[in-house]
């Protein structure tokens, strides 16, 4: 870090019911969930303290004990902080500072990443009524009053730089979460029928993430079907399934801090007609190729490349029912996207992965899209890889993707199979 002191701030109390949710960076820093907490850490002596509120004893009555300065051992026995101190304490300390490292990049709570709080800050900016800075802007704005001399450095870039390469225990933590992500797409698939409406797809999802234990989700649902699948983060979810259309499922948990990403396309009558095997089967045969050539070692160009020389003469022999999903199939082949974001704590991993060789331990996602713009048709397969050290293990392969398995698992009894069906206009 080039010497100085870290400081960080943890999520502030949720003023509601909801249960609060620790922000990213400060939970792989620390592994502490209560609010106001704020952590710091030496680069010249090593030291790091943990910052505590006093215990409320009251608020406890209520909302049961939470963790307090008081409780130094237990929480350095656990995170292996070295020091703990009161909240009251910390001005004090940061006085006299004169290289301070903090998050420029605003703290990822529930269902978010850095694009979406970059949209968020930058319609707060474009509010002539509002444009309030940031808690990120403000925090140095507070450590600049009490270390005037203080030279303040970006410490996101180092911090999200770490979380692209997943240690082993978070491996593990993300294939529990991939798997509910898989499961949940499964029986999102089995519930679908001609007039459910798309919420209640990801409703099912919802179930399934929290009776196994999940937070909640990582992101918004996109559950889409018909003309909504052209916008390509669609979340309203308020269309019915019709028959002869598609639906589209990217909907994963918030699972001990982990997300995953994913996507699949079904018919909503359960078959899948000429047209939507000629597009989705070509995409799903990139896919496929894309996973065979992913292995430590080898660049994002270099994988594209090699992809695009296997099956660009099958694109320009076979006998496409129309010249515009030939030319759709060679712009995929051309793109960069297929091979996309880093995965992670939040959906999308801000730091590049694609900067150099790839290495065990990086997890991203495998994302071919066909885009026809001519009929405002998009056809998306995706699935959340982690690199091991000979190649792949694909985290979301549960989830059906053959058309042939993904229409017999459609003809098994789903939740909503008895479910009476809603009003035309349910209120969404």
């Amino acid at each position: 870090m080039g010497g100085g002191t870290a400081v960080l701030a943890g999520a502030t109390d949720v003023p509601g019911f909801d249960r609060l949710r620790q922000n990213n960076d400060f939970y792989y820093l620390s592994g502490v969930e209560v609010p106001h907490a704020y952590l710091t850490l030496n680069a010249d002596t090593g030291k790091s303290i943990l910052y505590l509120a006093a215990r409320d004893k009251t608020h406890e009555k209520t909302d049961g004990p939470n963790l307090s300065d008081q409780d130094g051992d237990f929480v350095r026995e656990r995170t292996g902080i070295g020091e703990v101190r009161p909240t009251s304490q910390i001005a004090a300390d940061l006085k006299g500072l004169t290289s301070v490292w903090v998050m420029h990049s605003p703290g990822e709570g529930v269902r978010q990443c850095q694009d979406t709080l970059r949209h968020y800050y930058r319609c707060i900016a474009e509010d002539p009524l509002d444009g309030r800075p940031s808690r990120e802007t403000h925090l140095t704005s507070r450590i600049a009053q009490l270390s005037p001399k203080a030279e303040f450095h970006d410490l996101a870039p180092i911090v999200h730089r770490l979380r692209l390469i997943k240690s082993p225990a978070e491996i593990e933590v993300m294939r529990k979460s991939a798997r509910l992500t898989a499961l949940a797409c499964t029986e999102a698939m089995k519930a679908t029928r001609p007039g459910i409406f798309e919420f209640q797809l990801g409703a099912v999802a919802d179930y399934f993430f929290q009776i196994n234990g999940a937070q909640g989700a990582g992101y918004r649902p996109i559950v889409a079907t018909g003309a909504n699948i052209w916008m390509m983060h669609y979340w309203r979810n308020n269309s019915q399934l019709k028959t002869g259309e598609l639906v589209i499922f990217d909907y994963a948990p918030d699972f001990n801090y982990y997300t995953s990403d994913i996507g699949r396309m079904w018919p909503v009558d359960g078959k899948y007609s000429p047209l939507q095997r000629e597009l989705y089967g070509f995409v799903l045969e990139h896919h496929k190729t894309l996973l065979s050539l992913i292995c430590p070692g080898r660049t994002k160009d270099e994988m594209l490349i090699e992809a695009a020389r296997r099956l660009r003469p099958g694109v320009e022999s076979r006998n496409w029912s129309r010249p515009v999903y030939k030319s759709a199939a060679l712009a995929l082949l051309d793109s960069k996207r297929p091979l996309s974001h880093g995965v992670g704590m939040p959906v999308h991993e801000s730091a590049p992965w694609d900067t150099g060789p790839i290495k065990p331990g990086l997890v991203f996602a495998v994302d071919p899209e066909l885009v026809v713009p001519e009929e405002q048709l998009y056809v998306r397969v995706e699935d959340t890889v982690a690199v091991t050290e000979t190649g792949i293990e694909n985290l979301t392969a549960s989830a059906p993707i053959e058309m042939h398995d993904v229409e017999q698992t459609m003809q098994r009894p789903g939740m909503l199979q008895n479910f009476p069906p809603l009003m035309s206009n349910p209120g969404r």
